[in-house]
């Protein structure tokens, strides 16, 4: 199955062992509380890698394979006396974990969901719900996926176009081409999981020599349908991609949040069309949906022939 089976990685079955890695951001942490005055307030980030299972039952004993994820989460830190509270809002709810090793687990345990729109995150350095759905969704289309060329828009932590590249797609990462923290943090990753994909800056509605030299067989988008005002430059991004290429089809996963009418409305200005819509929950396997928040759209969308004419 293209490269997805020869890519697994021997010997580094399971779990990821991040013991050392707690135990060193422990230190950091403690050495930076020792050195700051009480009652200070700063912001620190904390790198961890999660791993993703495809495959199998998605499991740590049961996969094809798997992809490592670096994320790192951003959160403000209020060092008083010795103590470190960490403010970290899940669903709603404000909990403080003094303990780092605690964080790190809710960062990798997929029962929790950080909520988006009210803590300082940089987005594009996380893995979010919808971006699990769409890796899932390629790694079930794998044949669809190998041998063609494939673009990521707003990749972030780069899941699905990853996927896309161990069962054989030819990928092109693509975020912000003003969030060099980002792209950065997808070369590492690329290099973490040995996969060599073309990595640019693609900022939406702006028409740069790399938006024309792009001619994508398959487009993916998770949860890029979030901030409703980048809405109408992505739509115009998405369908000169697909005139490109018109044979070619854009597939994305949201949340289901207001925005609906205006998206119905960017589609018809833009001479696009749903071609195919799904619940996002029913491409995972059971044990990934434990916990995602909301409900989840997957949506391929293509050129409406009559409007392209």
């Amino acid at each position: 199955m293209g490269s997805g089976g020869s890519q697994n990685n021997e010997g580094t079955e399971g779990e990821v062992d991040d013991s050392e890695e707690v135990e060193d951001v422990e230190a950091a942490f403690e050495s930076e509380t020792q050195s700051s005055s009480p009652s200070t307030s700063t912001h620190h980030s904390m790198t961890t890698i999660s791993r993703q299972y495809f495959g199998g039952d998605s499991s740590a004993d049961n996969h094809t394979f798997f992809i490592d994820i670096i994320e790192v989460i951003k959160r403000e830190v209020f060092l008083s006396a010795n103590k470190i509270a960490l403010p970290f809002l899940i669903e709603g709810m404000t909990f403080c974990f003094s303990n780092i090793r605690n964080l790190i687990w809710v960062a990798n345990c997929r029962s929790c969901w950080v909520n988006a729109q009210k803590i300082r995150e940089d987005y594009g350095m996380f893995v979010w719900p919808c971006s699990i759905v769409l890796s899932e969704y390629v790694w079930q289309q794998r044949s669809r996926f190998s041998g063609v060329s494939v673009l990521e828009l707003g990749a972030g932590t780069s899941l699905p176009g990853l996927v896309a590249a161990k069962v054989g797609a030819k990928v092109t990462l693509t975020d912000n081409s003003k969030h060099a923290e980002v792209l950065e943090n997808m070369k590492r990753i690329c290099d973490l999981n040995k996969l060599n994909c073309e990595i640019i800056g693609l900022t939406w509605g702006e028409w740069d020599e790399s938006v024309f030299n792009l001619h994508p067989q398959i487009m993916l988008g998770a949860d890029v349908l979030y901030d409703s005002s980048d809405f109408d430059d992505l739509f115009a991004t998405v369908a000169f991609l697909l005139h490109s290429c018109p044979e070619s089809v854009f597939i994305t996963t949201y949340q289901d949040r207001s925005g609906h009418h205006l998206i119905e409305f960017l589609m018809v200005k833009w001479g696009l069309k749903c071609s195919k819509l799904l619940d996002g929950y029913s491409c995972i396997p059971p044990q990934k949906v434990c916990g995602m928040p909301g409900i989840i759209h997957l949506v391929e969308i293509v050129l409406n022939n009559q409007d392209s004419s």
